[in-house]
């Protein structure tokens, strides 16, 4: 399979794209012809976590159970011409010389880490660690989860290492290797050569031997095994094509962007804001404003900073559930829209949002200690979300576009944020640009799109996108109201406490 110009086939062909994300996984057959894109899926399966005495951990085997039984749906639809399968980001598994998993990887929750990654930051040099890899601070990154295991057994016979989605196509297809821009979130890979770095490897104790050959996106993993093609009904021909295995990396890539001067926002439980750019910035200014250096496709670099996102309101409405006040998505936004506009805001990456036990109480809490009046009922508490999260968004892409030298004439915003029509005019407002929203699926979407670029079914990135803006519905926001009521938002917010950047990696769906 070779990446070619689009073929003149009308006959469109479809390909079973997995999706995992932090709370359920799911496979979907997208179907890619000429001026044709669409997503059908065929099976949703849970992701829960297991916490067992040796910490928290993914349930992998339940979770390629689920893979198995979305494919066998998949296979049911029609011939499907390959398979890619995209997840969150960071964690891991380690084999041993005969290839058998050595026992559960550990969530990224998992707090095995805490106080080891500071010492182990500091100990190698932040400056040193930021400008090989160019990736964020984040506690639970690859790296500072391998010091965590030092002079385990596990690791004492590992033999390889393999992130999640290399080690569920391993499973699918006997195949070795590192997906390249899930590998960038690790914090072992040279953000400027797209190799793995031996000099971060040795001043944190690595064995290099661990780390697989990096594969681009679109490179075939190879055919199906035979009892995974057995398990399956898909025959045991059916290639395994590497897309881009990082969530958030497949999310950019269909980014329906045509031009230039584009931000992207994906949005979803987290919000992640950022430009794509040619090359990494790796100065100190980027490092202390805690930007993250990530790999797309075809050597291009996210540069972005998570936001804490849709999970804000998430989490309220399950507070607000478990007082016997169960609300519904649509009333809540419409009561919201009616809400004071900026009346109440907080900072949605303080370290109170992480993991409280009542959200709505640790919101007006935040209120209440930056001398604000918190919100009373629901409505007006996601317009205090909603409001500022927005102007996250807009403090994190003016700050982008100043370390990396880009101008930025519109907002992609894309995900599930995409069909809250409210957040995505208000984030026009609160940053006096141009929003489109669209398309919901990116994900999935930019695991399909590779895949059939690798068949020669589309052509270059540019191509790609152009195929999801002819054939998704986009939503067009135009800014509305005094800019100078968020500016003055702005200045009310920076004189409260200042923020930590939230600990997620990918989109965490």
């Amino acid at each position: 399979m070779t990446s070619t110009a689009p073929s003149d086939s009308a006959a469109p062909s479809a390909f079973a794209a997995v999706d995992l994300g932090a709370t359920s996984g799911r496979v979907i057959v997208g179907r890619v012809g000429r001026g044709r894109l669409d997503l059908t899926e065929v099976h949703r399966f849970p992701n829960t976590p297991l916490r067992l005495p040796t910490g928290l951990h993914w349930n992998l085997p339940g979770l390629f159970q689920g893979v198995l039984d979305g494919l066998r749906e998949a296979a049911k639809t029609g011939p499907v011409a390959s398979v890619g399968i995209d997840t969150w980001a960071v964690d891991y598994g380690l084999l041993d010389a005969d290839g058998a998993l050595l026992g559960l990887p550990h969530h990224y929750r998992d707090d095995r880490t805490s106080g080891l990654a500071e010492q182990l930051r500091d100990r190698v040099g932040a400056q040193r660690l930021y400008g090989t890899t160019g990736l964020q601070h984040l506690p639970f990154n690859t790296v500072f989860q391998l010091a965590a295991s030092r002079g385990s057994v596990q690791l004492g016979f590992a033999r390889t290492l393999l992130l999640i989605p290399d080690l569920l196509t391993y499973w699918l297809t006997g195949s070795v290797g590192a997906e390249i821009t899930n590998a960038s979130t690790t914090g072992l890979l040279d953000a400027r050569t797209g190799t793995w770095s031996r000099d971060i490897a040795a001043a944190t104790g690595l064995d290099t031997d661990l780390l697989p050959p990096l594969r681009e996106p679109g490179t075939p993993a190879g055919p199906l095994l035979p009892q995974v093609a057995a398990a399956t009904g898909l025959p045991a021909d059916t290639p395994v094509v590497t897309v881009a295995s990082h969530d958030t990396a497949s999310a950019v890539a269909a980014v329906p962007a045509t031009g230039g001067g584009a931000a992207y926002i994906s949005c979803g439980t987290w919000s992640l804001a950022g430009l794509e750019l040619d090359a990494p910035v790796l100065t100190e200014e980027s490092r202390a404003a805690n930007f993250t250096n990530e790999r797309g496709i075809d050597g291009t670099v996210r540069y972005l900073r998570n936001i804490m996102g849709m999970w804000l309101i998430e989490e309220c409405r399950r507070a607000w559930a478990a007082r016997g006040r169960p609300v519904a998505l649509t009333p809540l936004l419409t009561a919201a829209a009616r809400a004071e506009p900026l009346a109440a805001l907080i900072d949605p990456d303080a370290p109170e949002f992480l993991a409280p036990d009542d959200m709505p109480a640790a919101i007006a809490g935040a209120c209440v200690h930056t001398g604000r009046r918190p919100p009373a009922e629901p409505g007006a508490v996601v317009r205090c979300v909603l409001d500022s999260l927005a102007l996250a968004h807009r403090r994190v892409l003016r700050r982008a576009a100043e370390l990396s030298g880009r101008d930025i004439t519109r907002i992609h915003l894309v995900g599930g944020g995409s069909r809250n029509a409210l957040l995505c005019q208000l984030t026009a407002d609160a940053t006096g640009l141009p929003v489109v929203a669209g398309p919901t699926e990116a994900t999935a979407i930019g695991n399909v799109l590779v895949q059939a670029r690798a068949h020669g079914l589309v052509g270059d990135l540019a191509q790609m996108r152009q195929l999801v803006a002819d054939t998704q519905r986009l939503r067009h926001y135009r800014p509305q109201g005094d800019s100078r009521a968020w500016d003055a938002a702005e200045a009310r917010l920076a004189a409260g406490s200042p923020s930590v950047p939230p600990t997620v990696p990918g989109t965490g769906r």
